[in-house]
């Protein structure tokens, strides 16, 4: 028997002249190894490759339906961006600033000015759990949320303080002198800013400010818990520039108040020792 004939001769049964031998393989064609017969396969491709099309066409259908939401979706992400790296909004929720900033005024804080930049009579918005050894509330994801959406309205976290610069690093401040004014380095500074009435500070105080750190008051002094309320914690009371957030730009709420927040700079004070 030859060994390569796919099927054995049959004996006593002759084969016609020109006849092909039986094939081994199942029905079908070789085009349709699995039994199926050509047309059959080429009805499946066609049928797989319509299911495609329609899949096609069922995505294209489905994202022409939700394209409205790019539009809400980008402007949110600009926001998110906005806020994160350029400018901050926040509202003012006690009376520590006034006559400056009033309760329920909303402002705009700039975020490129780094710590390095920041002069005495400065505004800034910082976070005080560090520096006022204040206790950060635990949060849930849905809380986190829901305070991420009102962050977006200005409402900031309840360890965000806004004050003034008085002492900058290595800052010799102390209160009060002779004629009852502050001193910064030896010198006794007025303060145009501070509320009408208020002393520069009912408490006395003698601090050097370490380096890469900042003494913050509030303009209005009897009813500002600022850095002389937090000299024994752990803080010292004393920011670190890392805790900045920004520095305060503009009041954009209400509009009868609308502009500029005056900063109310120091006048100049030699740098401590000099």
């Amino acid at each position: 028997m030859d060994p390569e004939r796919a099927v054995p001769e049959t004996s006593g049964t002759p084969h016609a002249s020109g006849s092909a031998a039986p094939s081994s393989r199942p029905e079908g064609s070789p085009d349709a190894p699995d039994g199926r017969s050509g047309g059959e396969g080429r009805e499946g491709a066609e049928g797989a490759e319509g299911r495609a099309r329609s899949g096609r066409s069922g995505a294209y259908a489905a994202a022409r339906r939700h394209r409205w939401l790019l539009g809400p979706a980008l402007l949110l992400l600009a926001i998110v961006v906005l806020r994160a790296f350029l400018v901050t909004p926040f509202g003012i929720p006690s009376e520590s600033m006034q006559d400056t900033l009033l309760v329920g005024d909303r402002i705009l804080v700039s975020r490129t000015t780094a710590p390095a930049d920041l002069q005495r009579g400065d505004i800034v918005v910082f976070d005080a759990s560090q520096a006022f050894n204040l206790r950060v509330p635990e949060r849930g994801v849905v809380q986190t949320l829901v305070e991420a959406v009102e962050s977006l309205a200005g409402k900031g976290q309840p360890t965000d303080y806004v004050k003034r610069v008085i002492g900058l690093p290595g800052d010799h401040v102390r209160c009060c002198s002779a004629d009852g004014r502050l001193e910064i380095n030896g010198v006794a500074v007025t303060e145009p800013y501070i509320a009408p009435g208020q002393k520069p500070s009912n408490l006395t105080f003698d601090v050097t400010v370490p380096p890469d750190r900042f003494w913050v008051m509030g303009d209005n002094r009897g009813s500002s818990s600022d850095s002389r309320a937090h000299l024994g914690d752990p803080g010292g009371g004393m920011v670190p520039g890392d805790d900045m957030i920004g520095k305060v730009w503009v009041r954009y709420w209400p509009l009868d108040r609308l502009g500029p927040v005056e900063q109310g700079q120091i006048a100049s004070v030699p740098r401590n020792g000099e």
